[in-house]
């Protein structure tokens, strides 16, 4: 019975163990927490009606927003940042929008 301790007790360890982030990959609970930041900052510019959501990337990694993808103007590139800034729990965002000319 006690190996049977231990070895449940090692998988147990194992399994958060490989739950936990680091600097190069998310824990479990970050990489949801990020699906709804993506979700959120889709949605925001989905419902403004001077940007083309299909042609903005949104990506995110501990709370931070990469926006990458082609707009038409610069101050559609600015208006989508804004509105990724606003979302609640958007840490910082990072910029690669190419304006088509």
């Amino acid at each position: 019975m006690s190996k049977f301790k231990l070895i449940i007790g090692f998988l147990l360890t194992m399994l958060i163990a490989g739950c936990a982030g680091g600097t190069t990959h998310e824990s479990t609970g970050e990489y949801l927490d990020d699906s709804v930041l993506t979700t959120k900052v889709k949605t925001s510019i989905l419902g403004d009606s001077s940007l083309k959501l299909l042609q903005i990337n949104v990506e995110t990694f501990k709370g931070i927003v990469q926006l990458s993808g082609f707009v038409d103007s610069a101050p559609a590139a600015a208006r989508a940042v804004e509105l990724a800034r606003t979302v609640k729990g958007v840490k910082s965002v990072n910029n690669s929008l190419i304006v088509k000319q």
